[in-house]
């Protein structure tokens, strides 16, 4: 039975299964041909529609969508119902929700109004392998191994973002980036804080040389002292140079001018992390709005462009650092916005992080990364033929941006202590309690992880265990059969 103290790193669990070696020489792969039918895996370019047909996302890299630009938007570390508890639509717990109309007003009328993914889960645990599954649709074995003592402050480095050399870009080709794909595409694209460390002068730099020759240096990655939106929080550093949402707007419009937008934009978000209740930091809800805020105005931006009818924005968190959420605590914030998602529509749909990979690279026209991706549920049922191009308008939170955190804060002693220079180098749980607190109150307990993506086996939590949304009957949406 979980605890509200626990994390996904001390209630994993596996399988083992042994197999008798094979008496004939063509039994394996006879073996692992039924195993692929049984799991509903088809050949590796088939995509797994569950008999649905899309106009909008090609059934087949290659083919030609109306859709020709994206911009993907990774954010940091929240569940669903923190963010979407209390919608009024999907299946959301208010009494989980953190962040409402005050701090998320963007996030959740986007939500709300395009299409509500009320069935995503992140692939991963923390963000050491969150950015793997984000970017690669996988998360190697060293990683998977290493995170756990990196967490648990044992020595090991961080197997995440070219933090360690057994992780490094194109160490192994097979495993790929997506940027590695579409370089040798030969498709444009540009990188807005994805996998940059920061130089002594402020500027961003990739360790990756492919990703580094597209990636605009005046961008900053993952720093929770430097905002996403101008006229927030009073940036903590001097080098922190202009929000992250100034920078990228400048070179936006100059794409529009030129004529010239990338095909992919990559675009991190960050200041959803938070920093807990740390003294004199932002408060947990001003550092969401300040996020929000930014991503409102980038929609914004792109609805009232000339390339609105052409692009989908896709927006993601790259995990869900196990916080509350009354289904599973790796589900979390997913968001598809374009014309072609605008429907009001809630998809049930399960879809993960690679699902969501695997849409952008139909669209784009890139071959999978892994069998992970190959193998997701595209995110076909969002989308409709029936576009509808009203341009969006931001909506600036109401939400006080310069609230900062009292000395009186709960757990303030825990946040300070906590390493917030680069993610999840943090107790996630503490970090999670420090952020429950500083909405709900010190006295508001907060709920324990859950972990019920999938039913439990029938002896186990039988009476207790829901079904997650959508687990019925995978590949349904509120709508009629072709996506409408």
């Amino acid at each position: 039975t979980p605890t509200p103290d626990q994390y996904a790193g001390s209630m994993m669990v596996g399988t083992l299964s042994t197999v008798a070696i094979p008496a004939r020489d063509d039994q394996l792969e006879k073996w692992t041909g039924q195993v692929a039918r049984n799991d509903g895996f088809g050949s590796h370019g088939e995509v797994r529609a569950q008999g649905r047909s899309s106009a909008i996302v090609p059934g087949t890299a290659g083919q030609r969508s109306p859709i020709q630009h994206v911009i993907y938007v990774v954010k940091e570390n929240r569940t669903y119902d923190q963010v979407f508890g209390s919608l009024g639509k999907g299946d959301g717990d208010p009494t989980l929700n953190l962040f409402g109309p005050e701090s998320a007003p963007n996030a959740r009328t986007l939500e709300s109004n395009y299409v509500t993914l009320d069935n995503f889960y992140a692939d991963a645990e923390v963000s050491a392998q969150g950015w793997n599954w984000a970017v690669a649709a996988d998360s190697n074995p060293y990683s998977e191994q290493v995170w756990p003592a990196n967490y648990s402050s044992r020595g090991a480095p961080y197997p995440s973002e070219s933090g360690d050399p057994a992780t490094a870009p194109n160490r192994d080709p097979a495993q790929a980036y997506i940027w590695d794909r579409l370089a040798a595409a030969k498709i444009s694209f540009r990188n807005y804080g994805f996998y940059v460390t920061t130089q002594p002068d402020g500027s961003s730099q990739a360790t990756d040389p492919v990703l580094d020759a597209h990636t605009d240096h005046a961008f900053r990655g993952f720093d929770l002292s430097c905002p996403d939106s101008p006229n927030s929080f009073t940036p903590r550093k001097a080098t922190c140079g202009p929000a992250r949402f100034t920078e990228w707007k400048k070179e936006f419009d100059g794409y529009v001018t030129g004529d010239n937008l990338p095909t992919v934009e990559l675009v991190r978000l960050p200041n959803d992390h938070n920093a807990g209740t740390r003294l004199g930091a932002p408060t947990p809800r001003a550092y969401t709005a300040d996020n929000d805020w930014a991503l409102g105005r980038l929609v914004d931006a792109v609805s009232h462009s000339k390339y609105w009818a052409t692009t989908a924005i896709f927006v993601t968190e790259d995990d869900a650092q196990d916080g509350p959420d009354h289904i599973d605590a790796h589900r979390t914030v997913a968001e598809v916005i374009s014309p072609y998602t605008h429907t009001g529509r809630v998809d049930s749909t399960f879809y993960s992080t690679a699902s969501m990979l695997r849409t952008i690279e139909l669209i784009v026209g890139l071959r999978p990364l892994t069998q992970f991706d190959a193998y997701a549920t595209p995110m076909l049922a969002a989308f409709t033929t029936r576009p509808d191009s009203t341009p969006y308008t931001a909506t600036r939170p109401t939400q006080n941006l310069q609230e900062t955190n009292p000395v009186n804060a709960p757990l303030a002693a825990q946040s300070q202590a906590q390493d917030l220079t680069k993610e999840d180098q943090i107790d996630m749980q503490q970090f999670n309690q420090a952020t429950w607190a500083s909405v709900k109150g010190a006295d508001t307990p907060m709920p324990a992880p859950q972990h019920h993506v999938f039913p439990a086996p029938p002896d186990e939590h039988a009476a207790t265990t829901p079904t997650p949304p959508g687990a019925a009957a995978q590949g349904s949406a509120t709508g009629d059969g072709d996506g409408h």
